[in-house]
């Protein structure tokens, strides 16, 4: 049996003994203004992910418009609505598939200045649709951008990031498209902005992306294992404060890069150094859909309006949407400080408690008085048991909205923005551009399924079935997070791939 990566801050992992970690004041020091020119490098890229949380909830307003809609050619059915809220995924399991190809071909950077012209043109389609088969285009552009960005985004920001602060921008992709889709609902919900003028809304931020990035410098490690090493060093040069010994970090990066002068050839896959880290990557993203997180925000009015709730379903949502965004903040905070695998810990128990509780108040607690008819949950048992009806004063209904909040928390300061930063920290610098994306391509069709998939276990089983299910996958996170994933914190990524080919034993201390 293969020992477990437990990524024990022990001393067999300092593998660059001549120049140690610095302390947490040091990081903090060095994570203040002096990496101005990083924080500004990783805005520009992470202003993708802002277009991918605006076009991921860009049906929730527009859907129920196109229901209404007396236009024959766009009014949509049941069945319609939810292939245009699911065909999302679709399109962005295709956009983590080109990202196989794009991120090492044309670079981080451009790769993602090239996602502009699909979600562009998806966004236009939507803007001008006068039929259902220009928004399933656009809305399958704006996927594959999405895919494009979530791929590349994260590599990009952890390759030009230095390791004191790796971790607060890693937390940034996530941080942004939760920006992203409260700047959506606030246009659809609290504006009124029409569905055509927010398809034309999205444009923006995908300009000002474009225009910031060309400013921008490529990755450093990607533009050494091109064989650019001078444009290497001065991007380097450019992205570190003036104090900074970028000399000894450009040797540490050059020495990397020359030992690994070619692409890995599935010979070398076998290999312990470069599949370990791809297959802890692959099932964390794997694990992190599993957790429930992409049905719950789908269906999360839906769920509110077939529970008892003692507010508004729709002050349910936007609560919850203002939580997401908190739980960010503390994980970017965090992330240096506790390290990645005390807030994953932390994450998977709050949702394990937060899914359990929701499964038993499904299936023990009040139905709603008056089912609501969203998307058809209002035909689902709520598991064949004699429930009382709730009263609309009564307390007992808060609970779906505290353990929702709840999940939406220990999802968002752990098991979201921590699996994409370590999907970018831990994979070998030749493999980086294709299993990123082979991990946003099993990430998003594994959320296609769970979509597809939760209408058709609610009707059959009742609606607490795939809370019990989601809470199990979090034991199973928490037992993986134990056995298989390495700490991370203020490690540099020379650093963390030479750990996992010194096949060293390392215990968790």
């Amino acid at each position: 049996m293969q020992e477990p990566l437990l990524g024990a801050e022990g001393l067999d992992y300092d593998t660059f003994p001549e120049k140690p970690p610095p302390s947490p004041g040091e990081r903090a020091r060095v994570g203040a203004l002096q990496n101005k020119r990083v924080f500004l490098a990783t805005f520009a890229a992470v202003l993708g992910n802002f277009s991918f949380g605006y076009a991921l909830v860009y049906t929730s307003p527009v859907i129920p418009a196109l229901e209404q809609s007396t236009d024959p050619d766009l009014h949509l059915t049941k069945t319609q609505a939810s292939w245009f809220g699911s065909v999302f995924t679709l399109g962005a399991a295709a956009g983590g598939l080109s990202a196989m190809v794009l991120s090492d071909l044309l670079g981080r950077k451009l790769s993602i200045m090239f996602s502009a012209i699909p979600s562009a043109a998806g966004y236009a389609l939507m803007a001008g649709a006068h039929d259902l088969w220009m928004l399933l285009l656009g809305r399958t552009l704006t996927g594959f951008a999405g895919g494009l960005t979530a791929a590349c985004i994260p590599v990009y920001v952890s390759e030009i990031a230095p390791p004191g602060v790796r971790g607060a921008l890693g937390a940034t992709p996530q941080l942004m498209a939760v920006f992203g889709s409260l700047s959506l609902y606030a246009l659809g919900k609290c504006l009124l902005l029409p569905w055509r003028w927010l398809a034309v809304a999205g444009e923006g931020p995908v300009l000002v992306m474009v225009l910031l990035l060309s400013f921008m410098p490529n990755s450093p490690r990607f533009l050494l294992s091109r064989g650019r090493d001078e444009e290497a060093l001065q991007a380097l040069t450019w992205l570190r404060p003036a104090d900074a010994d970028v000399h000894w970090e450009f040797e540490q990066i050059q020495d990397n890069v020359r030992r690994q002068s070619s692409r890995v050839s599935w010979a070398e896959a076998r290999d312990p150094h470069t599949h370990r880290p791809v297959l802890i990557a692959l099932l964390m993203r794997f694990l992190q859909q599993l957790t429930g997180i992409t049905p719950i925000l789908v269906y999360l009015q839906p769920i509110f309006d077939s529970t008892a709730v003692l507010l508004p379903p729709k002050d349910d949502a936007a609560i919850v949407g203002a939580v997401r965004l908190l739980s960010v903040l503390i994980a970017a905070f965090a992330m240096d400080l506790a390290g990645r695998k005390v807030l994953l810990f932390v994450s998977a128990t709050i949702m394990f408690a937060a899914n359990l509780t929701l499964g038993l108040y499904v299936h023990f607690g009040p139905r709603p008085l008056t089912p609501n008819s969203t998307v058809g949950l209002e035909t689902l048992s709520l598991a064949g048991t004699e429930q009382p009806p709730a009263t609309p004063t009564s307390y007992l209904t808060l609970v779906p909205l505290l353990a929702t909040m709840f999940f939406i928390m220990g999802y968002a300061m752990g098991w979201g923005p921590i699996t994409w930063l370590l999907m970018s920290e831990i994979l070998p610098l030749r493999a980086r551009g294709v299993a990123s994306g082979l991990c946003v391509l099993v990430s998003w069709l594994t959320a296609f399924v769970l979509t597809k998939s939760f209408l058709l276990v609610v009707r059959a089983f009742g609606l607490q079935v795939p809370f019990f299910f989601f809470a199990a996958i979090c034991l199973v996170s928490l037992v993986f997070t134990g056995c298989c994933v390495p700490e991370t914190k203020g490690r540099s990524l020379e650093q963390i791939e030479s750990f996992f080919g010194s096949r060293r034993r390392a215990f968790l201390h």
